[in-house]
This record gives C-alpha cells, structure tokens and sequence, in this order.
C-alpha cells in the first residue's frame, strides 16, 4: 500500500505518526506532509495551495489520511474526485485520535477496512456511513475488490448494493461455495437484480452485477514471424465463441521457443497479459488428453504447445485446439473458490 499523510498541527503530526504505525506494514510506503513550520526529518512540507499540491499526492496514493477537520479534506480532494473505481482510499482523523472517518472509497478503495484498521491502533471510535455497512449487510463492490474480482458494470453494483437493503439478493457462482452466504444474499438463478460470479459473460438476472475472476490461461502457438493482428484475430474469435470474458483472462503461455517472437510479446503486450514460457520438458509432462501434431513435434519436440502450455498450472481444459493462420490458441481455468469470511 501507498499511503500519503497530511498533518495541519503539531499535535496532528504526532497523531498521523500512530496513524502510520498502525496502518502500515512491511512493504508498505508512506508520505507524510505538513506545514512548513512543522516540518521535521520525517515530513515533508506542503507547498500551497493544499489543493494543488494534493492532486499528484492522489495519483501517487492507494490511502490518504488527513489528521485535521473534514473540511480541510473534503476541499484539498474535490478537484481530483473521479471515479469510485480507480479513486485512492481517503480517510479523516481528528488531530487528538479520537475518531477516524472513512470519507471517499469506502468498498472498492478499502476506507472503510482501513479505518477500522487505524482506529483500532489509535484505540478511537471509527465513523463508517455506508448504508450496508451501517446495517450489516453485504458490500459486494468491496468483497470483489478484496477479492481481486473485475466488476463488470458499476451501474449493476450500486443496484445490487440498493437491492440488498430491501431483501436478500441472489447469487449465482460458477464456482464453489465455501461457507455461508453473507447477510443480505441468497442462492439463486433468477431475479430483477443479482450478482454472478462467473469467467463466462453470463447474466442470468434482470440486472446482473456479474464479478469477474482472473483464472484463465491463454495457451498460444504460432508459426515463426506471425505478425500480432492473426494471434488477436483468433483470440478474440475464441473469447467470443465460447462468451469468455476478457477480464477472466490471467496469463497467457507458450513454448520457450517462442519467448522472442515479436507478434506473440506485442500482442500480450497490448492486452496487458502477462506471458509464461514453458520448455518442451515441461509441456510433455503435463498429464491429459491432448489434440496432437506430428508436425508440431518435430519443430518444438512435444506433441501440442497451446494446450499443454494453457493447462500448466491450471486445473481443466475448457476450450481445446483453435487454428488459424498458423495460430493455435487453447484456454484453461485454474481451480477458485468463492470465500466469504
């Protein structure tokens, strides 16, 4: 975590010091800012006006923590609020440690954990106000972000997170279950408004908050100098064909003969995926049943490179051999469980 501190007293800069200790840990990293007559070896000096200076500190940041009034924060931020999404965590704590507020990306930022986190450290009274935190329900945005998960629609979130506050809400995994459903949910398949966890563009509710996990392995083959837009074009072909969501993919993976061809890297490159190279070695000794090439074998010495390298560290095959213009392409699932507690 990157988490930046501002401090508008001396007495502040000594509360924000327990808030660093009781919110960071090992690797994480932390700014901490004051006025320029506070300014000690351990913050750095605020150069005015606080709301310029604070957009950068904003990009830079996972959390920020402002140790003196609301207002202060509320005005420092306003011009930099975008997007709940991609918004750091922003958190307000009084300058004696008493109360500690989550104020911006309670769910998906993590302010509303991080101010439990900080107010236990302080020994203070956290102040959280969203509405199924306050009634003890389920906050699927901010499940999924502890999780990993892509969250498909913010529109079908804050549905979801409305709905709940009415009655429980259906959920439909393709994946196992491990433990009880939490407070506000309930299994089922249909419904005007639910959540889907699934890799597939599934949306079996009227309103389908699908959560995406990224457990899928690319398996990619090519012959020698095969430019990037005919592994795209089969890619794609593939995701659509079988309704695989793009953000379900993890990591795609390949021979290691492979390792310096240049469309394969620019087209991981251009998904942001990514690439595991694997040696003929540990392709063969991946145990299944596999659509094998003679030919295949004589230039890379395993019998079938997408498939083999798609289920190497991955559990079961769901889509076998696709080829194309001297592209093969395959697609594997890892094993994942939905946790909850």
């Amino acid at each position: 975590m990157k988490l930046a501190l501002f401090a508008f007293s001396r007495r502040g800069c000594d509360t924000a010091r327990r808030v660093r200790g009781a919110a960071c840990g090992a690797g994480d990293e932390c700014r901490a800012y004051t006025m320029a007559r506070y300014a000690q070896e351990d913050f750095e000096a605020v150069v005015p006006p606080l709301s310029r200076f604070t957009g950068p500190v904003m990009a830079w940041a996972d959390a920020v923590v402002f140790v003196g009034a609301c207002g202060i924060a509320v005005r420092a931020i306003a011009p930099y609020v975008a997007d709940k999404r991609t918004d750091p965590a922003v958190l307000v704590a009084d300058e004696r440690g008493q109360f500690v507020i989550s104020l911006l990306s309670g769910h998906i930022g993590g302010a509303n954990e991080l101010t439990r986190r900080v107010a236990a450290g302080l020994g203070a009274t956290g102040v959280i106000t969203t509405a199924t935190d306050v009634n003890g329900l389920f906050s699927v945005d901010a499940w999924a972000a502890q999780q990993g998960l892509a969250i498909d629609s913010m529109r079908a979130a804050k549905a979801v997170s409305a709905a709940i506050l009415e009655g429980p809400v259906p959920l439909s995994s393709d994946f196992p279950v491990t433990g009880p459903l939490p407070a506000g949910t309930e299994a089922g398949e249909r419904g005007a408004v639910g959540i889907c966890v699934s890799w597939r563009r599934r949306r079996p509710f009227g309103e389908t908050l699908l959560l995406v996990p990224p457990v899928l392995h690319v398996g990619l083959g090519c012959r020698r100098g095969t430019p990037a837009e005919a592994i795209r074009a089969l890619v794609e072909q593939v995701l659509e064909e079988h309704a695989i969501h793009p953000r379900a993919v993890k990591c795609a993976a390949s021979i290691d003969l492979k390792a310096e061809e240049p469309g394969l890297l620019a087209f991981c490159r251009e998904k942001g995926w990514p690439v595991r190279f694997h040696s003929a070695g540990e392709l063969a000794a991946v145990e299944g049943a596999f659509t094998p090439s003679a030919f295949v074998r004589t230039v890379t010495g395993v019998d079938n490179v997408c498939e083999r390298a798609a289920l190497l560290g991955a559990e079961r095959l769901l889509v076998k051999k696709t080829a194309r213009d001297g592209v093969t392409v395959a697609v594997a699932a890892e094993h994942w469980e939905v946790r909850f507690g």
